[in-house]
């Protein structure tokens, strides 16, 4: 018994979804990393206002992971769950060391670009594989993303930011 069997999804084509969800849990999983060591290391003026919005976004980036991994499921598919197996497919590098706010900052820009990048592509494949609820979820994702990449432009175009 397969839950695809149930879904009515073609087996063959979401093999494609859940090989580029694979991909995506893997750069979403350092994503979540480096978020954290901003939270921790964060440093300066800012500190009080960067230390929780870091926190907020590394709660939201544990919970996509999940609900990431949980497609993968889904679709019949086993999500990896080993670091060491996601820094061999990430796109996302890791970083540490990061004290400065408007480093972290261009840092998480840089990658919420990747990540998007990837969900635009995950979504033309959902949509041949007529997975609505990937879709879905993706679509989500994006319209979050975009809005925080507007914020995080804003607070980057501070002077400080720029020298």
């Amino acid at each position: 018994m397969k839950t695809l069997d149930y879904l009515h999804l073609d087996a063959n084509a979401t093999e494609k979804v859940v090989k580029g969800l694979q991909q995506f849990l893997a750069d979403y999983q350092v994503y979540y990393t480096n978020l954290r060591g901003f939270h921790w290391n964060i440093k300066g003026k800012n500190f009080f206002t960067l230390h929780s919005k870091f926190e907020e976004m590394y709660d939201d980036a544990a919970e996509k992971v999940d609900e990431i991994a949980e497609r993968i499921l889904m679709l019949g598919g086993t999500p990896a769950n080993k670091f060491s197996d996601y820094l061999k497919i990430s796109k996302v590098k890791e970083v540490a060391g990061v004290t400065c706010g408007c480093e972290a900052v261009k840092n998480i820009l840089e990658t919420l670009g990747l990540l998007i990048e990837d969900e635009r592509k995950l979504l033309e494949l959902a949509g041949d594989a007529n997975d609505e609820s990937t879709v879905s979820l993706l679509s989500d994702y994006l319209k979050e993303q975009e809005k925080t990449v507007w914020m995080l432009v804003a607070y980057a175009s501070d002077e400080e930011c720029n020298k």
